[in-house]
């Protein structure tokens, strides 16, 4: 300033040093005069420092809920829970999974050393109570999920059954006396099992049918097992869907149509131009996919007329199969004209969707499955094995598949549920699938793809950061979750990943000793975020804002007779 009190230098001199400045520098030179605190938060300065710092592509617009670019930038920085603030210890295993309560209050954990621990999410997270699940044959638990109202909740585990067999089993606990209330057979295990309501959950069972060749059996159960009524049935058939190539049916969730309406955050797919869209397998949208009327009618014969051309062509020399190709081919003429398509429903009904993976190529899942679940079909009412169901209706038909190109690990919903985050390690380039059980080499690195449930088409570029080592042959499933502005993951390379979800950059890198299998974000609080490792812990992390809130000192409250005093004086 000089002597008459005014600036020696412009703002826009200031404003073009503070631009070859750093964040931290930028925000201490503001604290030198009121001149340079109004130029140190000069939108088009932290606009600058925002594209500059977190290296965003230029083209890529403010958050929509943003008010400024300080703010922004500040959100980035301060509000990504990143800091470790607890560790967990009282597993004696490897940690495979962990789900949140919807209230924030409570969280489950599963491990390798067969127990479901329940805990107290407060300032300090505590124990509340561990079930041992040994004692019904299990040999480790690997997921669980809380009901709508958080007064259930669903534990999956591995299930050792007569001459070593494994199969998959659900548990339901009450969270209230933490009393085993019913246990649910699901085969195989990782199809993990899901809540459609919050009294009914989802579980498999798998049929063979041939040597590559199978069918997956979703069921609806009732979790509370002891049912009087007549009227109300304790299980009832959801779907039954035909494997082909050694496949299967895992991984079951339920995304809500209804709340599509309202997203958290509105992913726009109008910049992909150029990027290969994923295959939304729509089925039945043209005129020559469309269903023969009389398909019905005589498709015995004409799946007779088929297996009988193909098996001329065989005998003829004209076709070359293998054994597996042979099998594949009979069983999907089989099931021409013994599927049913899926049914039709009012648009303005708000359904919802029965996610999985599955594949037709090879056993290691590569694509997603979605099948609508109608409100008719929400309650273990009706029929019960499917009575009403046409000896010709067989299969049910899937409404969408979307194909990945790769080996999936891992899904995850946003909390509105319209958008789906996959983890897959894909194949290589133009790789074709000869034997199904060799399925092309999978790549270390993983992408985490985005999918938009109301759109059906991929939205984001992948996100990258995190690897994964294992062969197809042992690859296993790292639990992702999804918060309103962020993405998190595991990976084997011993970290936790956090992206942000607008910006699709990596913010964190969460450390643990070993393998990280699952994350999640509390519900109510996305500046808390969980993360379970084959370590045998599980760490708490917070963002930087809330560490420095908890640690802030408190002021002594007064005593009222003195507080009262000294304003009478």
């Amino acid at each position: 300033m000089d002597e008459g009190g005014m600036p020696l230098l412009p703002d826009s001199l200031i404003y073009q040093i503070f631009l070859s400045l750093g964040p931290a520098d930028v925000l201490a030179a503001g604290l030198v005069c009121r001149q340079w605190q109004a130029v140190s938060r000069d939108e088009f300065l932290w606009r600058e420092q925002f594209y500059r710092y977190y290296q965003v592509a230029r083209d890529v617009p403010r958050h929509p809920a943003a008010t400024s670019w300080y703010e922004e930038f500040r959100r980035l920085y301060d509000m990504v829970p990143c800091v470790e603030v607890q560790t967990l210890k009282e597993h004696t295993d490897q940690v495979l999974h962990l789900s949140f309560s919807h209230s924030g209050y409570q969280f489950a954990s599963c491990s390798k050393d067969c127990t479901v621990k329940i805990w107290s999410n407060d300032l300090t997270i505590s124990l509340l109570h561990s079930a041992d699940m040994r004692p019904y044959n299990w040999s480790y638990t690997q997921f669980s999920q809380f009901n709508q109202d958080d007064s259930l909740l669903l534990a999956s585990g591995v299930f050792l059954g007569p001459h070593n067999s494994s199969s998959g089993e659900i548990a339901v606990i009450s969270l209230d006396s933490f009393a085993l209330l019913s246990r649910v057979r699901n085969k195989p295990y990782d199809v993990f099992g899901c809540w459609l309501t919050e009294t009914s959950l989802i579980s498999g069972n798998l049929h063979r049918i041939g040597d590559i060749t199978s069918c997956s059996v979703l069921w609806l159960n009732n979790a509370f097992q002891d049912v009087e009524s007549e009227n109300v049935n304790v299980v009832k058939r959801l779907f039954k869907i035909q494997n082909l190539n050694a496949s299967t049916i895992r991984t079951v969730m339920v995304a809500d149509c209804s709340r599509f309406d309202s997203p958290d955050l509105l992913l726009d797919a109008g910049d992909q131009a150029g990027l290969p869209c994923r295959v939304f397998d729509l089925g039945g949208d043209s005129e020559e996919e469309a269903p023969d009327p009389g398909l019905h009618t005589s498709g015995s014969g004409r799946v007779k007329e088929g297996v009988r051309h193909m098996l001329d062509n065989v005998l003829d020399g004209h076709a070359q199969l293998t054994d597996c190709a042979l099998e594949t081919k009979v069983a999907e003429l089989l099931a021409q004209g013994h599927t049913k398509p899926p049914e039709c429903s009012d648009a303005d009904t708000r359904n919802k969707y029965l996610i999985f993976t599955t594949g037709c190529l090879t056993y290691s899942p590569h694509q997603i499955g979605i099948k609508q679940i109608l409100p008719h079909q929400m309650t273990t009412a009706g029929p019960v094995l499917g009575e009403g169901r046409g000896s010709d209706a067989f299969f049910d038909a899937l409404d969408h598949v979307i194909d990945v190109h790769g080996h999936i690990i891992g899904m995850g919903l946003s909390p509105d549920n319209r958008y789906l985050y996959v983890n897959s390690r894909a194949w290589p380039p133009g790789s074709v699938v000869v034997d199904p059980m060799q399925p092309p080499p999978i790549a270390e690195e993983i992408d985490l793809l985005v999918f938009d449930l109301k759109t059906m088409r991929e939205v984001k570029r992948a996100l990258r950061a995190h690897h994964a080592y294992t062969p197809n042959d042992e690859c296993f499933f790292i639990f992702l979750d999804v918060s309103r502005d962020f993405v998190a993951s595991g990976a084997e390379d011993r970290h936790g990943y956090i992206w942000d979800r607008h910006y699709n950059i990596c913010l964190a890198k969460l450390r643990h000793e070993d393998v990280v299998n699952s994350v999640v974000f509390s519900p109510q609080e996305q500046e808390l975020l969980l993360t379970a490792s084959d370590d045998a812990t599980i760490k708490a992390w917070r963002s930087p804002r809330t560490v420095r809130v908890l640690q802030a000192p408190r002021p002594r409250p007064r005593p009222f007779f003195s507080w009262f005093a000294s304003h009478r004086r």
